[in-house]
């Protein structure tokens, strides 16, 4: 008894593959946590009780993770003992022998099954050569079975269990899944007590940042969609697992070492794509959904073919065996639709998908309002002005009363309502204490945009008053204290003050155009008033800054006095230094090709620019060759003149010399020996020259 306790305690080494990948990834992070032969305790199906922390586990007890990555540069996984990438398939042999257990995944990506048949294939190879017992397991897709008919046709309602495992039918483009499991479950009948395999068919996957519905959670977080695309007709039955309930089944097959080697991985639910798809938009998008045929470009764009594939199942099936012969510890047994509001928590927390709530708080002219647009733009937020608010809100009361639908009661109170804020906007009150108002600031915090992505509120509320009223919490009692209860999806998380001195505002509205003035209400009088009041309301103790600084959300105070930085762009560095990164999916694909096409005009500006500078350095430079060699020329030139003169002026006495002395005897002597004729001439002279100068 003790002996079998210490081995099923015994860390057991696990092999996966692609763990940098969304499905073998979380699997391997949640058996990195397991304990060996935890999931043999048998547990109370108690809702209360909560189950073991990673902390709870010591290092010796939990199963050791070791794996392989597509990306070679993909940073160590801290759940993970080791981690290889870019083995060759000697290599690889090698570390799948050093593990107890095999885990192969082939769920997500096709390319993975050439792979996975070589490893069960190779490990059959080496059987006699084992040290101890393996487990190989199959992580494979429901789409092997796909086209399988229903047990009764007619009665189509009737799921599908594992007995009508010798009926399945996959898909036409998952028939190398099928194939995959047939050769794993026949090379683990040779010798099972040194190799045994199972195969899991797992339904799409879902949680902890998403798989295949990722498509549907992020179009829904986005808010750019008025509807969320359904593949048409939506009616299919998608059988769906959380990618945690997959991890617990792989947990329970590896401690169980079960007879049964063949598992349907599914949940109770038994939801259509039409009902998930619109539970994701009613909990985290625009509440609407649209049917579209498979051949729409959008999802074309959006999906692959193997997306579009699952999405397009219709399956109606049970797993008997998971429950009859393991011990799962259920995340979402029920389903994806009742767990909706827990699986959007882990999306947004996997994926750090959390909204930044900013409150700017300010003095009239101060340029609130193109600070907030400029975060917005930084961050993705979304801007909530009074003005702006209110006249999105008398546009919607507009579309109202053109509408049919509603009665005549409804549109009476719409009527009034439509009244009310014509007029506010007519008087343009700087921060109307209206209700209307507030209340329509506070329908901006609560709507899913704001509550997704995050806002920035311009310069409301102003007063205490608004600010408890605004911020309330409806759902909490009132206890006896100073500050009310406070909802903590509406309240900011970052205030900033935006201080500067009267004088500073007095020169930047002057300094701005007169329509501008006029329009924005910041004429002389009007701007005076409007600043009289703000300082008068914050010069109290009972301030809007001070409520916030009472909840612990301290206003950061920034001092503007650059009267040269119109964009204000040093207050922006200072807000984002303060307030860090951004938490969203960041550009979009069309935005990222923006940025490339003007990054590559830039760059193709910059080439034309230093080419033109080369072309006029080149020029500037021949021609300063070219006016060094004239100065040259006209140098040498000079300086032959110079030296013909002084020759000149050396040879006028030689020729003097020349013209007195040798030139008349020479001259007689050539025309004596042209006279004589004689045979050898040079002699002739010779002796004339000697005769003549002799006398």
């Amino acid at each position: 008894m003790e002996s079998q306790q210490v081995e099923f305690q015994r860390s057991k080494r696990i092999f996966i593959n692609n763990i940098d990948s969304y499905s073998s990834k979380n699997i391997a992070k949640y058996l990195s946590t397991c304990a060996v032969g935890e999931s043999l305790e048998e547990t109370e199906a108690d809702e209360d009780e909560e189950a073991p922390k990673e902390e709870d586990v010591s290092p010796q007890e939990r199963f050791q993770i070791v794996g392989t990555v597509s990306n070679k540069d993909e940073n160590s996984k801290s759940f993970a003992l080791e981690q290889y990438s870019a083995l060759d398939r000697h290599e690889l042999l090698q570390r799948i022998m050093e593990c107890d257990v095999i885990v192969y995944n082939i769920s997500e990506k096709a390319e993975v099954i050439d792979e996975a048949t070589w490893a069960i294939s190779a490990l059959h190879g080496e059987i006699e050569h084992f040290t101890s017992p393996k487990m190989f397991i199959l992580v494979s897709t429901l789409m092997t079975w796909a086209m399988t008919k229903p047990p009764d046709p007619d009665e189509p309602e009737i799921p599908v269990t594992e007995d009508d495992f010798t009926r399945k039918r996959p898909h036409p483009n998952f028939k190398e899944h099928a194939s995959a499991e047939k050769l794993v479950l026949k090379l683990g009948k040779t010798k099972k007590s040194k190799l045994s395999t199972y195969v899991v068919a797992a339904g799409l996957q879902y949680g902890m940042g998403e798989g295949i519905l990722h498509f549907f959670f992020k179009a829904s977080w986005l808010g750019e969609l008025s509807s969320i695309p359904v593949l048409d007709p939506g009616s299919n039955i998608i059988p769906v697992i959380h990618v945690h309930d997959l991890a617990s089944v792989v947990q329970n097959i590896i401690d169980h070492k079960s007879k049964i080697h063949y598992f349907i991985a599914v949940d109770d639910s038994h939801h259509t794509l039409e009902n998930i798809v619109q539970a994701i938009a009613d909990e985290l998008g625009p509440g609407k959904v649209e049917k579209v045929l498979k051949d729409n470009v959008y999802l074309n764009k959006e999906l692959m073919r193997a997306e579009l594939d699952c999405s397009s199942i219709n399956l109606c099936i049970e797993p008997t065996m998971l429950k009859d012969k393991l011990n799962i510890r259920w995340v979402c047994e029920s389903g994806l639709i009742d767990n909706i509001s827990h699986v959007v928590k882990e999306f947004q927390h996997a994926r750090q998908l959390q909204p930044i709530k900013i409150c700017l708080m300010g003095p009239p002219a101060v340029g609130k309002s193109s600070v907030a647009a400029l975060l917005c733009k930084h961050y993705k937020l979304h801007h909530i002005g009074v003005k702006e608010a209110v006249e999105e809100k008398i546009n919607y009361l507009e579309a109202v009363l053109d509408g049919d639908d509603e009665t005549d009661e409804v549109l009476q109170g719409t009527k009034e309502q439509l009244v009310s804020l014509k007029d506010i906007v007519s008087q343009n009150a700087d921060q109307p204490a209206d209700q209307n108002v507030l209340r329509i600031i506070r329908e901006k915090l609560l709507s899913k945009p704001c509550r997704n992505q995050g806002f920035v509120l311009d310069g409301y509320p102003s007063t205490l008053e608004q600010a408890k009223e605004l911020f309330y919490d409806e759902d909490t009692e009132l206890f006896d204290s100073k500050i009310q209860p406070y909802n903590k999806n509406l309240i900011p998380e970052y205030v900033f003050s935006l201080d500067v001195t009267d004088e500073y505002l007095i020169e930047r509205v002057q300094n701005l155009p007169e329509n501008v003035a006029v329009e924005m209400h910041y004429t002389q009088d009007e701007f005076m008033q409007r600043l009289s009041q703000f300082r008068e309301i914050n010069t109290e103790d009972e301030s809007v800054l001070n409520y916030f600084d009472e909840l612990e959300i301290h206003p950061e105070h920034i001092e503007i006095n650059n009267v040269n930085d119109s964009e204000n762009e040093a207050v922006i560095e200072k807000i984002i230094e303060i307030v860090g990164k951004a938490m969203n999916y960041g550009p979009t694909p069309e935005e990222c090709e923006e940025l490339e096409r003007k990054q590559a005009v830039q760059r193709q500006q910059q080439l034309i620019y230093e080419a033109d500078e080369n072309v006029c350095r080149e020029t500037e430079e021949n021609a300063r060759i070219t006016a060094l060699l004239e100065e040259w020329n006209r140098n040498v030139t000079e300086v032959k003149n110079q030296e013909h003169e002084l020759l000149e002026m050396r040879s006028l006495p030689l020729r003097h010399y020349l013209m007195k002395n040798v030139i008349p005897t020479l001259t007689q002597g050539l025309l004596e020996c042209c006279k004589a004729k004689p045979e050898d001439p040079l002699d002739f002279m010779a002796e004339f020259l000697f005769r003549n100068t002799e006398d």
